[in-house]
């Protein structure tokens, strides 16, 4: 039999698993049961709640794609995608499926009759350093994507440190094949797999930057590879969330390129173990800005940049984005001065799923809440707001504590109330 020396770094069961820590942690219930991930439309666009990165049994998820199906309905997402590896399939035995379009397919099956949800077709593509893992989505034909032997030869190691490395991995994934096949499929170089994407219209975005073999530090770093496609227009976004993780560099990297900025679950079990709403978690999800409620809507959303990122009650996006959204969440109302006193009461209400933190950084003192203040998702705070002297209006400014417009940079909001309305 035809052997194939293990020439390079092969690591792909410590590499594709997930993160220690992914899973949330909270110590108290929530108190609200609601799971629905609801926010607000901004002027001229609905703003559509999408996850397009999960995983389903037909490459290393846990799960069939019915249920991803059915996870997604119960929070309330307008679309979603079952994005699978097209390289690195550990259940290759049990699923030897020849279809790489069979995933998504199955998705379709599993969606009820007459929901609204919108299933995006779409495949990761999966290497070793430095292309790591793009997922392509809006594609007509994942098997495009892929070119590789479907028996594959065998590896042999020819050095000892060959040797031990392949000896430290499980014996199951050497026995089925998983190893060599993954191994074969990255003969083909990833830029044509990318190319073979862009030719379909597809939407391609690096994931996970922090998680590569080539960062042990965890830190997103531009390489020449990534830098290529984007010169050539062939990479259009970056995850600056995934799972249980943001990054700053991610963050900044996608400002500084121009790149889509994008909060995914990457969910491999179920969504109630990584992030169990019972305990007021959810999962990473990114807000498009549509001209309408379609997957076309969506598709343009993401080539024109229009996003914000939800993780972990953090708001992350350009101000373009950001600043309607949280203008179009916030509201003021029951303005009014209390007879016998120079103190303006109102009650600023919050029309999203978020719980909206705010920094005062107006000249006026609230005298019962302090300067940082909390407005419950989908709740009012009331406010007593000392003027020292009556005025037709009052101007209040605040920094949006949980709203990053770059890393480390809070989104600033002023609002002007006539009183009385």
């Amino acid at each position: 039999m035809k052997t194939t020396r293990l020439a390079w770094v092969l690591v792909p069961l410590l590499f594709f698993a997930p993160p220690a820590g992914a899973h949330f942690q909270v110590e108290t219930p929530p108190k609200h049961e609601d799971r629905l991930i609801r926010f607000p439309d901004v002027a001229g666009y609905q703003t559509l709640v999408v996850d397009l990165h999960t995983h389903s049994v037909f490459s290393d998820g846990h799960v069939w794609p019915s249920i991803r199906v059915d996870e997604a309905l119960r929070d309330g997402l307008d679309a979603m995608a079952v994005t699978e590896h097209l390289e690195w399939q550990p259940h290759r035995a049990d699923l030897p499926h020849p279809d790489r379009n069979r995933a998504y397919q199955r998705t379709q099956e599993a969606l009820p009759k007459g929901s609204e949800l919108i299933l995006i077709p779409g495949s990761e593509i999966t290497r070793q350093a430095p292309a790591d893992h793009m997922n392509a989505i809006f594609i007509t034909d994942a098997n495009a994507l892929l070119q590789a032997a479907p028996n594959p030869p065998k590896i042999e190691a020819s050095t000892p440190e060959e040797r031990t490395l392949l000896e430290s991995l499980p014996e199951q994934l050497q026995q089925d094949g998983v190893i060599d096949y993954f191994m074969a499929a990255n003969q083909w170089p990833a830029e044509e797999a990318v190319r073979a994407a862009n030719r379909q219209g597809a939407f391609v975005f690096w994931n996970h930057p922090f998680f590569s073999r080539a960062a042990p530090d965890a830190m997103a770093r531009m390489t020449d590879f990534h830098r290529a496609l984007i010169e050539a227009g062939q990479l259009h976004g970056i995850e600056i969330a995934n799972g249980a993780y943001y990054s700053e560099e991610a963050h900044a990297l996608a400002l500084q390129h121009g790149l889509t900025m994008l909060g995914v679950s990457d969910v491999h079990d179920l969504i109630d173990w990584d992030y169990p709403p019972r305990f007021g978690a959810h999962r990473p999800v990114t807000l498009a800005f549509a001209k309408e409620r379609s997957a076309d809507g969506i598709r343009e959303a993401l080539f024109a940049g229009r996003t914000v990122v939800w993780f972990k009650n953090l708001l992350i996006g350009q101000e373009a984005e950001l600043k309607p959204l949280l203008q179009a969440a916030l509201g003021m109302e029951d303005t009014a001065y209390r007879d016998d006193l120079d103190v303006l009461d109102l009650t600023i209400t919050n029309d999203s799923d978020a719980d909206i933190q705010l920094r005062n950084r107006s000249p006026y003192t609230f005298m019962q809440e302090g300067d940082d203040l909390t407005v419950p998702r989908h709740g009012k705070l009331k406010l007593s707001v000392r003027t020292v002297q009556r005025l037709p209006q009052v101007e209040l400014e605040f920094e949006v504590s949980n709203a990053l417009v770059a890393p480390k940079q809070r989104l600033r909001l002023s609002h002007r109330l006539k009183v009385g309305e």
